[in-house]
């Protein structure tokens, strides 16, 4: 697998919690502060929706993407099939944030979604909320679409200069219900980073708030996440435009506990590439937590119209980027199974695409067809 993540790549700022319209408790989307009986199955050139053949309907995807950066980028990727593609028919349904859409798919409510590996991994072990609703399956891999890359920052004066320090102190890891605060929670409540973690005064007010308790002092350190090379969250923006900040330095017990963390990947990326509204944090490189967020796909969705969303994603990558920069930027198809894991099959109309490109990875499972 690629180790380090698309390291020369934009990974993608949080932005807010997606809604929960018609699903109560299935939060988990993006964090964006900018934001935040159907024909499911497609068929191949010349056959019916639901492949069988006699018609010349289009190859279809229904894709449950959740507010914010996400619809961003699934919008981005429907605009580049549109225009790169003949054969495929690419809906974008709003869907209640990355869990939601895990629920919605197993529900056969739509037969594509973008959702996250975190939350994927605690639907297979019925962790977090799916202890309280399991899932019957998970929604296959097919691509890698962004991360969410976070790290830590303090006020200066606090006397923070390392992770250890943070026990005690006031800590935002930004709004309750957002992704990337659960999956921060989730990399600091492990060992061996427990018993810093249980120390910190956790703050739990919305991202609006955020800077001002900064500024007054109420918060002495902060997760900050965006897109390496392309830009930060809004209030992490502001913070860094109200308060002198400066980067936290990870422990080995830090480092340790984001990489054994199934549900995210980690990066380190020069700081230079990704500078917080021009300040200087003290430090010439960021090491990052990452989650995840992916393209997935019931096995009901028909092979041909996974496959064929690869190619677009990969051939025309320049035109997905073009809408919207903060998706990966491909080079090779192997690039786009980053994100992928063992414990998660990846669809069939996929693991074709990649073995036509010489990418697949025999390490991988690949899923079962409906």
């Amino acid at each position: 697998m690629v180790d380090d993540r698309m390291k020369r790549r934009k990974f993608l700022y949080g932005t807010a919690a997606a809604g929960i319209a018609g699903l109560a408790g299935c939060t988990g989307g993006d964090g964006d502060s900018g934001g935040d009986g159907t024909t499911e199955n497609g068929g191949g050139s010349g056959t019916t929706e639901d492949g069988n053949g006699g018609g010349s309907e289009s190859l279809s995807l229904r894709v449950g993407t959740s507010a914010g950066g996400t619809q961003d980028v699934g919008l981005a990727v429907e605009r580049a099939v549109s225009q790169e593609s003949d054969t495929l028919d690419y809906s974008t349904i709003e869907s209640p944030g990355y869990i939601g859409t895990i629920y919605r798919m197993a529900q056969n409510q739509f037969n594509a979604g973008i959702t996250d590996n975190n939350s994927l991994n605690k639907a297979l072990d019925d962790r977090g909320q799916f202890s309280e609703q399991s899932v019957s399956r998970i929604p296959q891999y097919g691509f890698g679409a962004f991360p969410y890359s976070i790290y830590v920052v303090a006020r200066d004066g606090t006397g923070i200069e390392t992770f250890a320090d943070l026990a005690g102190k006031n800590v935002y890891p930004a709004e309750p219900g957002y992704s990337t605060r659960a999956t921060t929670l989730d990399v600091w409540s492990q060992d061996p980073t427990a018993d810093i973690y249980d120390q910190m005064n956790i703050q739990n007010m919305g991202v609006g708030d955020a800077p001002g308790a900064m500024e007054e002092g109420s918060i002495d350190a902060s997760i900050a996440y965006g897109a390496p090379g392309v830009r930060y969250t809004g209030f992490v923006q502001e913070m860094a435009s109200r308060v002198d900040l400066h980067y936290v330095e990870p422990t080995d017990a830090l480092i340790e506990s984001a990489e054994s963390y199934s549900g995210a990947g980690t990066t380190r990326t020069p700081y230079s590439e990704w500078p917080i509204a021009n300040a200087d944090i003290g430090t010439d490189e960021v090491f990052t937590w990452d989650l995840e967020v992916n393209y997935t796909f019931n096995p009901e969705a028909n092979p041909d119209a996974v496959y064929e969303l690869c190619r677009v994603a990969h051939e025309h990558n320049d035109v997905v980027n073009n809408g919207e920069e903060q998706f990966n930027d491909y080079s090779s198809a192997e690039e786009m199974l980053a994100y992928a894991q063992e414990r998660i099959p990846v669809h069939p109309g996929a693991v074709q695409y990649y073995k036509d490109n010489d990418a697949w990875d025999d390490s991988l499972q690949e899923g079962d067809t409906a």
